[in-house]
């Protein structure tokens, strides 16, 4: 079936990862006449009734379509692609072997995902201790290291070789971020390549944070 969107509402928050790659995702798939709205951490207002009425755990991003809701960002965006296969970008390849290398990619990229948020979550809640802080950054450190090596070997200027694919959808934004909060990716020239080529596409530019116009990033790793 085909849509231009204009019956799907998005609620969002600035700077989340989760919240960007399902933005990018419905651009990717040409349903740019969502409707969205933008929502405040600071203020709570995921917690508000607005959005536990389509999602009870608070979280953003918190979708809807029609009269159905999904939520979990990798949910929503495995949804618009097998709702509009058709339809913009081919997230997931038609060959069996691009298939299992675009769902291998696509389910690692937690591995990235979870070793940034591990060092989030202890400067957040105040963690003072230094050795259990390195351990962290040594952990994302490591794992940045596997997908520079993966990009290195990808054939072609994505994670799965020529062409943009479901893995980008995820793995852009949380790199992106990443050189924001001051890791010096010049230690990573894959990722740096990549951070760069990401920036300028479309889908992702259109959606940049509203908010990094008016801040710098905290530099929590700028010795990662």
């Amino acid at each position: 079936m085909a849509s231009d969107g204009s019956d799907m509402m998005l609620y969002w928050g600035s700077g989340s990862p989760p919240c960007w790659k399902v933005l990018v995702a419905l651009e990717e798939k040409k349903l740019s006449a969502f409707q969205n709205k933008l929502m405040s951490f600071e203020k709570k207002e995921h917690k508000s009734a607005e959005v536990l009425a389509i999602n009870p755990r608070g979280q953003l991003p918190a979708f809807k379509h029609g009269n159905l809701c999904v939520n979990e960002s990798d949910g929503i965006i495995l949804y618009l692609e097998d709702s509009f296969k058709k339809q913009g970008t081919q997230l997931i390849p038609d060959s069996a072997a691009g298939k299992a290398l675009a769902y291998q990619r696509f389910a690692e990229a937690k591995n990235l995902h979870d070793a940034l948020v591990k060092i989030g979550h202890y400067v957040r809640s105040g963690g003072s201790d230094p050795e259990e802080l390195k351990t962290r950054k040594e952990g994302l450190a490591t794992e940045m290291l596997v997908w520079d090596g993966i990009l290195a070997k990808s054939g072609g200027d994505f994670l799965c070789g020529a062409n943009f694919t479901l893995p980008d959808v995820v793995v852009a934004p949380p790199v992106i971020l990443l050189a924001r909060l001051g890791v010096n990716l010049e230690k990573f020239p894959n990722l740096k390549k990549y951070r760069d080529l990401m920036a300028e596409r479309p889908s992702v530019k259109k959606w940049w944070p509203p908010h990094w116009a008016d801040s710098e990033g905290p530099k929590w790793l700028c010795d990662v």
